[in-house]
């Protein structure tokens, strides 16, 4: 068969940095790891394309080409997915589709494609694309069990252009040990964190080392370190080998829990294998939100010592933080402010409290007839759908002063100098190289920030004190000048 493996397109959010890969001529973050994954389950005789909707257009001659289209998608995709949808049906393209989007919304798609494939597909994709072959094929495939990833097979890299890409994910972990009132993940992945073999995250790191790639790799577990045994005793003990043999051709990054804090041999050992930047759910400083929500590993803690002690140890910590719990008090939007700014947290995602279908926060809004409508997937798009205890318009209000406020140059600025100020960064030995992208990158900044923006005096003030103060940190700096110029765009206008 002919497969084409169809990523939908993101809108322009916080996330996407579409203002910021301008800079260094990127079109994505990442390329689509789960449909790479699905595309490595088809037999080796099968012919597949990947066309990802946010680096390349999708043609009528590739829909043409077709026997099937696989399209896979999150919520915050669902526009584009549905534009995708109606072009495959309008020229007769069979569909088969999965991914979040699909499994928390599947009697919504379930008229309108093919074949549904929920949950994980090394637990559903198999029973699929068995009867597909036998000419059987069923509406819908999902797994009642969680999958073991250890027989997940590696990503078919080579169908991806690197070049249109700033990072390249990959997965060591699915599931997360906590259970927050907001968060989709358990429904998606569990609460026991399942692991892959050493050995398999080796060679997906391989498989990208051979293929060239010498930049930024993101873990893309929701909690790296939910694991913590296992991820200390043998995949970091790993990883720090290969780095040091290859001479350390890549930086990770990840996302974990606060609690990281608390275990001083894992932080060196991630430091020491090469991660630099963790994304840490924050949520808010005010302690009775964090009970509501049961965020109850972020309670009865210093969370700005947390913070502080992280980016001490070599990591820049970059944040969530949520805005709209029925506990949160009328100076929230100060103490959000507050705490911001003086954690140094530069990459502040701030959200609205958003009800996603399926959590127990949906059930709660569902039984007290407070749901309005389903979520877009993007909170930070000043609308609710719930109704809160707070006025309605005066959370609102309140939520766009805090974002104003942050990204605005002269906070933005000083947070930026907080974090550079607390910083540590591992002393990993390793040739330093200036490559050409980001010369050119630094270059457009001088224009685009530093010569017709509006906030120029404070992207030189940034400069000139990284230049004076830590000149080992000048790249990091122009990165937040640049990122501080999308989040603006987002936000600010």
């Amino acid at each position: 068969m002919k497969i084409l493996l169809i990523y939908p397109q993101y809108p322009d959010t916080f996330w996407s940095f579409k203002h910021a890969l301008k800079f260094i001529s990127k079109k994505a973050t990442l390329p689509p790891l789960g449909l790479m994954t699905v595309a490595a389950m088809l037999p080796r005789d099968w012919e597949r394309k990947l066309v990802d909707l946010n680096v390349s257009s999708l043609t009528d001659a590739q829909l043409e080409w077709a026997d099937m289209a696989f399209i896979s998608a999150m919520t915050i995709q669902e526009k584009s997915a549905r534009e995708v949808i109606d072009r495959c049906r309008k020229k007769g393209v069979k569909m088969a589709a999965g991914g979040p989007l699909f499994t928390t919304q599947s009697s919504d798609f379930e008229p309108l494609v093919d074949h549904l494939v929920l949950k994980e597909a090394e637990g559903s994709f198999p029973a699929f694309l068995a009867d597909l072959e036998n000419g059987c094929a069923r509406g819908m495939y999902t797994c009642e069990e969680w999958p073991d990833i250890q027989q997940s097979p590696c990503p078919e890299w080579p169908l991806v252009n690197f070049k249109k890409y700033d990072s390249i994910g990959i997965q060591y972990s699915r599931g997360c040990p906590f259970n927050c009132e907001f968060c989709d993940i358990l429904i998606l992945n569990g609460q026991i964190p399942r692991v892959k073999s050493k050995e398999q995250i080796l060679c997906e790191l391989d498989a990208i080392y051979q293929l060239g790639w010498r930049d930024g790799v993101f873990f893309v577990d929701d909690n790296f370190i939910g694991n913590r045994a296992v991820l200390k005793k043998e995949l970091l003990p790993a990883l720090i080998d290969w780095m040091k043999q290859r001479k350390h051709p890549f930086h990770f990054f990840t996302e974990t829990s606060i609690n990281l804090a608390d275990d001083e041999e894992l932080m060196q050992l991630m430091v020491q294998a090469g991660f630099n930047k963790v994304f840490v759910g924050i949520e808010t400083p005010h302690e009775e939100s964090l009970v509501e929500c049961n965020k109850y590993h972020n309670q009865n803690r210093d969370l700005m010592s947390s913070v502080k002690k992280m980016q001490n140890h070599g990591f820049e910590v970059q944040g969530g933080f949520i805005i709209g719990f029925d506990n949160d008090p009328p100076s929230i939007f100060e103490k959000q402010i507050r705490f911001i700014q003086q954690s140094g947290i530069a990459t502040a995602m701030v959200g609205l409290l958003t009800a996603f279908q399926g959590t127990p926060l949906y059930k709660r809004m569902e039984k007290e007839n407070r749901l309005v409508h389903d979520s877009s997937g993007d909170n930070t798009d000043f609308s609710l759908n719930f109704i809160p205890i707070m006025n309605r318009e005066t959370l609102i209000n309140g939520y766009r002063e805090v974002l104003k406020t942050i990204y605005a140059p002269k906070e933005y600025c000083k947070r930026v100098i907080t974090f550079l100020k607390e910083f540590k960064p591992f002393p990993l030995k390793k040739k330093m190289t200036i490559q050409p992208i980001y010369l050119r990158a630094f270059l457009r900044s001088i224009w685009h920030l530093g010569i017709i923006n509006k906030g120029r005096w404070y992207y030189w003030k940034l400069i000139s004190w990284t230049i004076l103060r830590r000149p080992r940190l000048f790249s990091r700096a122009v990165t937040h000048a640049i990122l501080g110029f999308h989040f603006r765009k987002i936000f600010v206008g």
